[in-house]
């Protein structure tokens, strides 16, 4: 009725069409838009999120392609192919356009292509955080905040259990000056680093994600199952966190590290002896 009163729906409706009634109302004509920004800032990111999430529903790439990156018509709506996982979350929010022309960190294809869209994971990038509530847990330990500060090409996402009090010093500490006593800078170096240095840094990197990945989840497994069935349950939540968060810097530190030596490495006023 809003819609109808305010003038909203642009669908033409022929009365000579005997299916006029059942056209589908356009909720992006009514409320999207479609100027020249969006042709490299907006609906480039929402196809490269649907060929993703639905890679067999259409056909995505090459000259024979239902849909590109500069298509305004792209499907409103989709369900997904399989049930949606926190890591599918983490990539597509991270998706630079891998496996395109358009991604700026390729080395093959026609170099005038590379960052021609705009892509999800940017450099500007600060926080993402993602609430997760497990139907299978207890109440009292069902949520979980999971946590990315700087680039997501370059961080990882961490999980920690929502129902605390206090927050481990290595995420709450985090003020104007840059140091890696701060999962934030800690990211925001690594990050900085690795992105002018990709192809030396890309191993590191993906290591460091799976790492904090899969010993978070064994992690959380492990605290889930000795989680006292009575009694407060805030001070032991809190001191899992502060093993993860443990965990979490150890491995942050030691990426940190690799990806200085790299790019310490590829500095231009590097030379050595045997180079004159």
């Amino acid at each position: 009725e809003w819609i109808e009163k305010n003038h909203l729906d642009p669908t033409i409706r022929r009365a000579d069409c005997p299916l006029a009634e059942d056209q589908a109302f356009d909720a992006r004509g009514a409320f999207g838009s479609r100027d020249d920004a969006d042709r490299v800032y907006n609906t480039p990111r929402a196809w490269d999120m649907l060929r993703y999430l639905n890679p067999t529903s259409y056909l995505w790439d090459g000259p024979a392609a239902d849909y590109t990156p500069e298509s305004e018509d792209l499907p409103w709506s989709l369900t997904p192919e399989r049930k949606v996982s926190i890591e599918d979350i983490k990539y597509v929010l991270s998706a630079h356009y891998q496996g395109t022309p358009y991604d700026p960190y390729g080395k093959h294809g026609d170099a005038s292509q590379r960052g021609k869209f705009r892509p999800i994971g940017v450099n500007r990038n600060n926080v993402l955080v993602l609430t997760q509530l497990r139907p299978y847990a207890p109440r009292e330990t069902m949520a979980l905040e999971w946590v990315a500060f700087g680039s997501n090409v370059f961080n990882a996402l961490v999980p920690f259990y929502a129902n605390v009090e206090t927050t481990p010093a290595y995420l709450a500490n985090t003020g104007s000056a840059v140091t890696t006593e701060s999962f934030y800078w800690a990211n925001r170096l690594i990050g900085a680093l690795a992105d002018a240095h990709v192809s030396q840094c890309a191993a590191h990197i993906e290591r460091y994600q799976n790492q904090v990945a899969y010993e978070s989840r064994a992690m959380l497994a492990r605290f889930d199952r000795e989680a006292p069935a009575e009694g407060e349950i805030h001070p032991y939540l809190a001191q899992c966190n502060e093993s993860i968060s443990e965990m979490l810097r150890k491995a942050t530190n030691q990426t940190l590290s690799k990806v200085l030596f790299e790019a310490s490495n590829g500095m231009k006023n590097a030379f050595s002896r045997s180079d004159a």
